[in-house]
């Protein structure tokens, strides 16, 4: 699967695709995609911003039906758990998985302007990492590499905004 791009939303059937992979996923797994887990994986789905646990929240309450907090906390860490979605400690935020359940080091791109997000694979492995580690007597617990920069998006509105 290609990482998200900056730029429009996905689409319905990407959606739908998103939805169909994650059900055989968890099936295969003999775990269900619960409605909460569901409407949880369908707000990282089609929001592209590195999300707190407030913004989740609040993105879940705009169809009237908000479920309890504790609720809402453990469908998202359900989906952490099984690789749909990526923790960044840095930030305490969270950001949609490119690769669901692929064993892969994420890499964050966040735009500092707008704070939508995007994932890439990550160019340092952990492997690698660990091995210099090693050497200076480093113990890695978890490796995280971001980007913080400007996306296309806002650089053109930047550069239209100049042309005006």
């Amino acid at each position: 699967m290609k990482p998200y791009q900056f730029g429009p939303h996905p689409s319905e059937s990407a959606v739908s695709a998103c939805f169909a992979r994650a059900e055989r996923f968890f099936e295969g797994k003999r775990k269900r995609l619960t409605p909460i887990r569901r409407r949880v994986l369908e707000t990282f789905s089609v929001q592209r911003s590195a999300m707190t646990a407030y913004k989740i929240l609040d993105q879940l309450k705009t169809d009237g039906k908000a479920p309890h907090t504790q609720v809402a906390y453990r469908a998202r860490e359900f989906l952490v758990e099984f690789g749909f979605v990526h923790k960044n400690e840095h930030l305490n935020t969270y950001v949609a998985c490119t690769q669901p359940h692929a064993h892969h080091k994420p890499a964050f791109m966040i735009c500092r302007a707008c704070d939508k997000a995007t994932e890439a694979a990550s160019p340092v492995s952990g492997d690698t990492m660990q091995r210099q580690a090693q050497e200076t007597g480093f113990v890695v617990a978890a490796t995280k590499l971001k980007a913080v920069g400007i996306c296309p998006g806002c650089l053109d509105d930047a550069g239209s905004k100049r042309n005006t």
